[in-house]
């Protein structure tokens, strides 16, 4: 881990992070790492352990307007290690990228975010407001004692924050090309169509479930559940398994099970979903059960101040003008959202999260670095005056 260093501050701290098999729950001293730095800068570090996951929650200052940089220290496993190019725990640089499991997902942003913070409070020692980072070991796990437990921990102090950025690698094509201000929200069903079992040749005698539900699948499948807005897609209702039957060829089955998931729009509630699904389900006379799990609420930050300041920092270190998007998968954005009313996203392409050979642009990572400096100037700095 003692790699010899590059002059470039943000690339030195990625490849210790790398290094560390963080894959998830387990944080592997990423956090003992990251407070080590942060804690010569004034920051009152608090370790918020629970349930096998390890977080941090660390501030400097107690003024407002409080700045939060959130991410996560656990990366997904590996896939067979043989299939890698190079070892995803030995940083390894080649053709104008860093490869590592979590190099862009997201242990670039977490490097970024320190180096960013310790250049601005060097240019800005007294600044107005304060700064925290919210990091978790659980992200892409269960994420049931990582930033829920955090978000929790401040709500019950009354703490609230006023500007979040979150590192998830948000860029398409190149850096700085997406900012994500919104998700959707997530919410999952598993519907239990009820028959009667019975021999095939006989299906007087039975009922049918496949047969039963058909309809009702194709008109949930049917339905226009609103147009979308400004900033969010059309919301979407998908299946993704159906069962049934026993496996053989002359057996009508006594049930039917069917998950399925809304992606959804801040123009709904999950309640109003739930509430249209059932009413096709009783309109087509079907003895059921249902099951629902809500993965997250939507959340959505309109153009404003922490929009305007990112857009302004991306501008300034690339001369590019992201564009705001809500689409992809649900992140931890959607539990901080409810102690932050302003929640963006923004990090690296993430053309190879998750993939083998994951890896980054080497040419993006001090630049990714400066974009977080500079937003926190646009957010806590008056302008000087020329």
């Amino acid at each position: 881990m003692n790699a010899p260093q590059t002059g470039n501050p943000t690339l030195d701290l990625t490849r210790e992070l790398i290094a560390r098999t963080s894959v998830t729950p387990e944080d592997a001293g990423c956090l003992e790492l990251i407070a080590a730095r942060l804690a010569p800068l004034g920051f009152v570090c608090e370790r918020l352990d629970g349930g096998g996951v390890s977080n941090l929650w660390a501030r400097r200052g107690t003024a407002r307007p409080l700045v939060v940089f959130a991410g996560h220290t656990d990366v997904v496993p590996t896939g067979p290690l043989e299939a890698w190019t190079s070892n995803p725990f030995v940083p390894t640089e080649r053709d104008g990228h860093l490869f590592g499991r979590g190099a862009a997902d997201m242990k670039t942003s977490l490097a970024a975010f320190v180096t960013s913070i310790e250049d601005f409070v060097a240019s800005h020692p007294e600044h107005p407001g304060s700064i925290a980072l919210l990091l978790t070991s659980d992200e892409e796990g269960d994420a049931t004692h990582g930033t829920t437990l955090v978000v929790d921990t401040l709500k019950a102090r009354g703490e609230t924050l006023d500007y979040c950025i979150v590192g998830e690698p948000t860029s398409v094509d190149t850096l700085g090309d997406m900012i994500k201000n919104g998700r959707r929200g997530s919410l999952s069903g598993k519907l239990t169509v009820k028959g009667v079992q019975g021999h095939i040749a006989y299906p007087h005698l039975a009922r049918n479930p496949i047969h039963l539900a058909a309809p009702a699948l194709a008109e949930l499948a049917s339905v226009t559940w609103d147009a979308g807005n400004e900033y969010f897609p059309p919301t979407s209702w998908q299946m993704s398994n159906i069962k049934a039957g026993t496996g053989a060829t002359n057996v009508i089955p006594g049930t039917l099970e069917v998950m399925f998931n809304f992606r959804f729009a801040t123009v709904h509630t999950a309640d109003a979903l739930k509430a249209r699904v059932h009413a096709i389900l009783d309109r087509h006379g079907l003895d059921y059960e249902l099951a629902w799990t809500l993965g997250g609420k939507p959340f959505l930050t309109p153009r404003g101040t922490l929009v305007d300041a990112m857009e302004q920092a991306v501008r300034d270190t690339l001369a590019i003008t992201p564009e705001l998007s809500t689409t992809g998968g649900t992140s931890d954005g959607r539990f901080i959202a409810e102690i932050c009313p302003q929640v963006v996203e923004f990090g690296p392409v993430n053309a190879t999260i998750h993939k083998l050979d994951e890896c980054v642009a080497l040419e993006a990572i001090a630049p990714l670095s400066t974009i977080y400096r500079r937003t926190l100037e646009n957010l806590l700095t008056t302008p000087e005056t020329p």
